[in-house]
């Protein structure tokens, strides 16, 4: 048998040690804060929806095929403001942070008046209140909706278009110890789609794109998901990542990490942390030990692993590497979460 020549087994040396030393990627989901605290006594909340369905030859243009301005065409908005609130309440009861989420079937606004907001009056506030049995009152108070859609070209007789949707809202918050503030929270957005206008057929199903109507209503619970987030804690998905190495240590420690052991992790990476020479590699046990702090849910330690990983990697990189800025941004993360970590206990206590 012939011996593998010097250079050979280098190589595979080197390829082994390489696949040994890197970078491990995983998604977690964080527990945020909701956007608006309201008062601890709130418990139980009612959506209702308080605006005018908007007329249907307001918002939306099309530019057709071969055709240079855009044209003004009817849209429909018929339940879009329905399809908001509903998907609003709904969402807020799957999160379960308010012991009760109610919704009102009933529009409050009769009138035709698009254009114009009417703020619920107290009376009719205090009403709502009492006949549910709720605490506070969370309305859609102003809906503004676009279209536009373009034609880009025709094939075997059917049209290939883009649609852009726009959303504008204002919800309240209406609250009886306020004293006349009433929390208001506005929200703009967009959403794009681009296809075949199928109309029903089947061809190119899998690139067909919807109606205006039924864009409409996807930017409603889109809009509704978003709005979720302001008035309640929620779950948001987020990548990390931990530095590998070959060293036994550092080894262990990963192994301990993919079971989710993460005292463990911290463990043997400390010692590798605590022993190892090279500034470069403390750096990224620091990091490790940060990210396995914050799986525990002590950001304050987390945050200062943190610290300690970033200047470390300052000291040992260049001002344009990718591990500095990667370190910056993580430690930057950090320090928001621990922030958000107190004001999501005290909404949770």
């Amino acid at each position: 048998m012939k011996h593998l020549p010097y250079f050979a087994i280098l190589f595979f040396l080197l390829l082994f040690f390489s696949s040994c030393a890197g970078i491990q990627y995983l998604s977690i989901e964080t527990r945020e804060p909701a956007q608006v605290t309201l008062p601890a006594e709130v418990n139980s909340v009612l959506v209702v929806n308080n605006v005018v369905k908007q007329p249907d030859d307001i918002g939306h243009n099309i530019k057709r095929l071969g055709k240079k301005q855009f044209d003004n065409i009817k849209v429909s908005a018929d339940s879009v403001a329905i399809f908001y609130t509903e998907a609003l309440a709904q969402f807020l009861d799957e999160e379960e942070y308010f012991g009760a989420v109610k919704y009102y079937q009933k529009p409050l606004r009769s009138d035709t008046d698009f254009w114009k907001e009417l703020p619920i009056q107290p009376e009719t506030m205090n009403e709502l209140r009492r006949s549910t049995a709720t605490d506070a009152i969370i309305s859609l108070d102003k809906l503004l909706l676009q279209t536009e859609w373009v034609d880009f070209f025709q094939q075997e007789g059917v049209k290939y278009a883009g649609l852009t949707g726009k959303i504008q809202s204002v919800i309240r918050v209406y609250l009886p110890s306020m004293e006349g503030k009433i929390p208001s929270i506005q929200f703009h957005d967009s959403l794009k789609w681009e296809g075949y206008d199928t109309r029903g057929r089947l061809v190119f199903a899998e690139l067909t794109l919807p109606t205006q109507e039924e864009a409409l209503k996807q930017l409603a619970v889109y809009a509704a998901e978003k709005m979720t987030k302001v008035f309640s804690p929620h779950w948001e998905r987020q990548d990390r990542w931990y530095y590998t190495h070959f060293n036994s240590r550092m080894r262990e420690g990963e192994v301990y990490a993919r079971g989710n052991q993460w005292l463990e992790a911290i463990e043997k990476w400390n010692e590798f942390y605590t022993r190892e020479k090279k500034m470069l590699n403390r750096a990224k046990a620091a990091h490790n030990i940060a990210l396995a702090y914050e799986m525990l849910d002590e950001m304050e330690s987390a945050y200062e692993w943190a610290t300690v990983a970033n200047d470390l990697f300052r000291q040992s990189t260049s001002p344009s590497s990718l591990e500095r800025r990667r370190s910056a941004l993580f430690k930057k993360e950090i320090e928001r979460r621990r922030d958000a970590s107190r004001k999501l206990n005290m909404q949770i206590q």
